[in-house]
């Protein structure tokens, strides 16, 4: 059996990864731009921190490590500034959101990597679906038991952390009833869900990939589209539910709370025998209903996810306090207890404006930090979801869009 090494981190340092969508001014489609944005940043200190994804309308924004998430926010609002500018100098604009809300995905264009390639060429159609956006981060581990004892203990949290990130309401033109509908087109990979309940220790990882390689399942660990995993080059443990939010600061909120979070459940006793006969059906809830969704602890316990994230983040202030991040957690709490989710505040721009073109504009403007300039008098009603189509996806999307050489410069 070959031997996975796992690099040790500062314990419980922190780090993030957004992927974003790339827009069209006029159109409000996606572009196919990666290749001219990246290039347009190319001389930027940060550059090598900004990656192409699976399609080109899309790219990957990755941190850098920090001890404090506050620190983390100040790197994001300056990676932010530089890519809006530099994504004027381009043409196109900017946005967060799990899912583009009109977007064909036949008309998407898969990058030019070798993995990329590959992906589509095994995946078919898949790839090109897989064109939604999410954040992921990562908190440092000092090993790998410990990296498998976090997975573990983060799991019953997972419905918490997709139904606040929640921001993939609409697909190809439809309320899909979903408050995040992202995840959808994750778990149509073969290796989505969970790790296996048996895998207790690093070892038992180690076996499980030498097992998977010995049937010809994977290759490696990027093939486990895990919502929580390992990542031994890194030190960390990665947990990729949440849907890219529509802004900076709630994305380093959320980091916030995953790393008081993780401090908090490494404190706990280990879940319980079966905890993981909940996983799936907590899961669908969250991403259905968000935080109204219904709950099961792993102990059996039904409540909703709301009432169950009302006691975690009572929990967690001490810890918060212990790291310095109570302004962010509170702020997080309160963002979700009054005005509620991403997804929600999306319906309500929808319910205002009528009109998906204008609801992804309005997303471009909150990535630039101009959400509070934004008029939201819908945010109060109730919005009830449709899963008739509310536009002509077929005309609202545009051919991939060319991007004339001229505006680098």
């Amino acid at each position: 059996m070959e031997l996975i090494t796992f690099v040790p981190s500062t314990p419980n340092s922190l780090g993030i990864e957004l992927e974003m969508q790339l827009i069209h001014p006029r159109s409000h489609d996606l572009a196919a731009a990666s290749e001219e944005l990246l290039a347009q940043i190319a001389d930027q200190r940060f550059a090598d921190r900004v990656k192409p994804e699976i399609t080109r309308s899309m790219i990957e924004l990755n941190s850098s490590v920090h001890e404090h998430p506050m620190g983390l926010l100040v790197e994001m609002r300056e990676m932010r500034d530089a890519l809006c500018e530099a994504a004027d100098a381009v043409g196109v604009a900017v946005s967060g959101g799990g899912t583009h809300p009109f977007m064909r995905w036949q008309d998407r264009a898969i990058s030019d990597t070798p993995r990329f390639q590959y992906l589509a060429e095994m995946y078919g159609y898949l790839a090109r679906q897989f064109t939604v956006f999410g954040q992921h981060i990562h908190v440092g581990v000092k090993s790998g038991d410990e990296a498998i004892g976090l997975v573990h203990r983060l799991s019953p949290y997972v419905p918490h952390l997709i139904a606040m990130s929640a921001s993939s309401p609409y697909c190809e033109g439809v309320d899909t009833m979903f408050s995040c509908s992202r995840l959808n087109a994750v778990n149509s990979f073969p290796l989505a869900g969970h790790m296996p309940p048996e895998v207790r220790d690093w070892y038992g990882f180690e076996a499980h990939i030498a097992q998977l390689r010995s049937y010809g399942l994977a290759e490696s660990i990027k093939d486990l589209y895990w919502d929580i995993r390992p990542k031994p080059e890194f030190g960390t443990v990665e947990v990729r539910i949440c849907d890219t939010p529509l802004t900076v600061e709630r994305a380093c909120r959320l980091a916030a709370f995953t790393q008081a979070l993780s401090i908090l459940v490494m404190r706990d006793p280990a879940p319980v025998e079966g905890a993981f006969l909940t996983y799936r059906s907590n899961h669908f809830q969250a991403c259905r209903f968000g935080l109204q969704g219904n709950y099961v602890t792993p102990d059996g316990q039904r409540m909703r996810l709301m009432d169950h994230l009302r006691g975690t983040f009572g929990r967690l202030l001490e810890v918060a306090d212990e790291l310095g991040t109570r302004d962010m957690i509170e702020t997080l709490r309160d963002e979700m207890f009054k005005s509620g989710n991403d997804a929600r505040w999306l319906r309500s721009q929808f319910h205002r404006v009528r009109d998906l073109p204008l609801v992804v504009e309005s997303m471009t403007r909150a990535f630039r930090g101009e959400r509070e300039a934004i008029e939201h008098t819908a945010a109060r009603k109730r919005i009830r979801a449709l899963s008739e189509p509310m536009h002509d996806v077929q005309a609202l999307a545009a051919p991939e869009v060319a991007i004339v050489t001229e505006q680098l410069h």
